[in-house]
């Protein structure tokens, strides 16, 4: 349930730190719940009205964050919720002083290729996001890391205007 009203069939994303809501979220997806209290965590719900339908998260760590916890109701899918989750999570880390984004997938690699990731070295995502819950859940964990794609995003110039 959404703290505020939102237009019928309107989008609206916000930042939450109700969760409450996220955990139940990502455990009807099957995701990693894991670190989700971490107090530098950046939780964004995307409300489709006042109905939760999408959730992503950013752990920030001095000039990087870990993009973590992408997920959008089934029914949702294919209407762009995924890519503005995305980008909202893309300025919210960099408001926080994020200049790289990172994030582990093991299936969604086209979907972040669009949004300009490149595939980077496992241990150079671990190594920028050390302390992170989830880059330290698969460090502990090397069979599941060993599943892991990493991605990686430059995103130093966003809110640059070159003239």
């Amino acid at each position: 349930m959404a703290l505020k009203k939102h237009r019928p069939g309107e989008l609206a994303i916000e930042q939450t730190r109700n969760l409450g809501v996220v955990r139940a979220m990502l455990e009807r997806a099957a995701m990693l719940t894991d670190g989700l209290d971490a107090p530098s965590s950046c939780y964004l719900l995307a409300y489709i009205g006042d109905e939760a339908v999408g959730v992503v998260a950013i752990e920030p760590r001095l000039d990087a964050a870990l993009i973590r916890s992408l997920w959008v109701a089934d029914a949702m899918r294919s209407r762009g919720i995924g890519a503005k989750l995305m980008a909202a999570a893309r300025k919210a880390a960099h408001t926080r002083g994020a200049r790289h984004l990172y994030l582990f997938s093991t299936d969604r690699g086209d979907f972040f290729r669009r949004l300009g990731f490149e595939q980077a070295p496992v241990e150079e995502t671990l190594t920028a996001m050390r302390g992170a819950p989830q880059a330290e859940y698969y460090r502990a964990r090397p069979d599941e890391l060993a599943r892991e794609v990493t991605w990686h995003l430059d995103i130093s110039r966003d809110g640059i205007i070159d003239r």
